[in-house]
């Protein structure tokens, strides 16, 4: 789920743009735009930053992982090639 700090400066930033004259009815719409905001989100298949962040990480070490077993197989391949043929 999308961090609620993030959804309310958003739905702030809306509702300050509203002209000075419309914002008395800007502030009620307020938590509208908050409640219509979360809901469409909700919608999306959206992971947060932190459970990205965890992923990125394991697909670096992935990678590392996978790096170091083909440098092994490669040594591996390159030290079978030099034994005399029988």
């Amino acid at each position: 789920m999308l961090d609620p700090k993030k959804l309310e400066e958003i739905a702030k930033q809306i509702s300050d743009a509203v002209p000075p004259g419309v914002r008395n009815m800007a502030e009620g719409a307020e938590a509208r735009v908050k409640q219509v905001l979360q809901a469409q989100l909700s919608k999306l298949d959206l992971v947060t930053r932190e459970e990205f962040d965890i992923q990125s990480q394991v697909l670096i070490r992935t990678r590392e992982k996978l790096e170091a077993m083909e440098a092994r197989l490669a040594a591996l391949e390159e030290k079978q090639s030099a034994l005399p043929k029988e």
